[in-house]
């Protein structure tokens, strides 16, 4: 695996042609999508303007792969889900869950890996047991969920339990506690949407 530069700038010109700085060489965006795969980091930047435009391009380098016979990877149902939360209360939380989750699913395949290395000398139940691919994603589902939480925890701006809830009520005016409850409310039914709706992707 390639160490980070975290120095490679490629230039994006009027006529898309990519130029990477670093080597001096135009590439395309599947050698952009090599060097994500080789952990090189690199920023895109328009080359009239200086914007930093690597998001757009990851995008595209998305868009590119999934069109690709045999290699789509987001499905359907979580394509609609993950459009519908654009405008959504629920969209600030949202990138820091999934930067979580697929954090955690990195060092969940690489502990599946050293397991299936060191799995040689079990008998062919034990490794499927130990390595069944549905016993790794309900792990995965199950932490996510705990990931979900705590983003919530994060950038909720009031208190999720009920005891810190009482004690705010009791010092609050009637009216801003019958606000809060409010809010509260809607929160909550808003988790239990996105529980339901990860449920369902489970499914």
């Amino acid at each position: 695996m390639a160490a980070k530069t975290g120095d490679i700038v490629i230039k994006k010109y009027a006529n898309r042609r990519l130029y990477n700085t670093g080597t001096s060489t135009y590439v395309t965006l599947e050698d952009l999508a090599e060097m994500v795969k080789r952990n090189e980091d690199f920023t895109v930047q328009d080359a009239k303007t200086g914007e930093d435009i690597t998001h757009s391009v990851l995008t595209q380098i998305i868009f590119e792969l999934e069109n690709k016979d045999g290699q789509t990877m987001l499905p359907i149902p979580f394509l609609r889900q993950l459009i519908a939360y654009y405008g959504d209360q629920m969209q600030v939380v949202l990138p820091t869950f999934l930067e979580q989750s697929m954090s955690a699913f990195v060092k969940e395949q690489e502990r599946m890996r050293e397991q299936l290395s060191t799995a040689f000398g079990k008998s062919p139940i034990d490794m499927m047991n130990i390595n069944s691919p549905m016993k790794l994603v309900e792990e995965q589902v199950r932490r996510n969920t705990e990931m979900l939480q705590h983003a919530m925890r994060m950038f909720t701006p009031f208190p999720l339990n009920k005891t810190a809830g009482a004690a705010e009520a009791a010092e609050a005016p009637a009216a801003e506690t019958a606000k809060k409850d409010t809010g509260l409310d809607e929160l909550k039914e808003q988790i239990a949407a996105m529980q339901r709706k990860l449920d369902s992707l489970d499914k």
